[in-house]
């Protein structure tokens, strides 16, 4: 089977599971975006956003554990993960950060840091008619040859698994 054709069947599962909105996708680029209604206070929900560690997919880290990741929540600040003997990484650069309204990143995460790409990961906080809600938009452009096509489906998947967890960690203190 083709890797287009994997990708497609990849994009056709994810529409179907309604994970995300995919969008601008292109050979350079693409966006995902997820919207949820979440059933804690705003504040609540900044409190959970803030402790990123705690409902982030240990799978989805460098060294196997999302308690090595740190987060220093001011523009500038680092989301890096430290672990073993010298061991680091930096998964993203806040650019901005306005507590209970939102959080943003310059993060090129997993795979995408090596194809030389420029990921913008937003968390937006509101409320809409007495709800909390969450956005999280995560854009990634790139190098046209470097496969991001192909990437999109399984970034959809990756970020909507971490806003499920966020959800979960939000309203009931476990990201499970």
């Amino acid at each position: 089977m083709s890797v287009r054709a994997i990708a497609l069947a990849l994009a056709l599962l994810a529409a179907s599971c309604a994970h995300a909105e995919v969008s601008g996708t292109n050979a350079t680029g693409f966006t995902v975006s997820f919207t949820r209604d979440v059933n804690v206070s705003r504040e609540v929900l900044w409190s959970a956003v803030s402790q990123l560690p705690r409902w982030w997919n240990s799978a989805h880290t460098w060294s196997g554990k999302a308690s090595n990741m740190q987060l220093d929540l001011r523009a500038g600040g680092c989301w890096c993960e430290v672990w073993g003997d010298g061991d680091s990484a930096m998964h993203g650069l806040v650019a901005a950060i306005r507590p209970n309204q939102l959080l943003r990143f310059y993060a090129s995460l997993g795979p995408l840091q090596d194809r030389a790409t420029t990921g913008v990961l937003t968390f937006a906080l509101s409320v809409n008619q007495d709800k909390t809600q969450l956005k999280v938009v995560y854009r990634i452009v790139g190098p046209g040859d470097v496969g991001l096509l192909e990437l999109a489906p399984a970034v959809d998947r990756v970020i909507g698994e971490q806003v499920k967890r966020l959800v979960a960690f939000a309203e009931t203190g476990k990201a499970e």
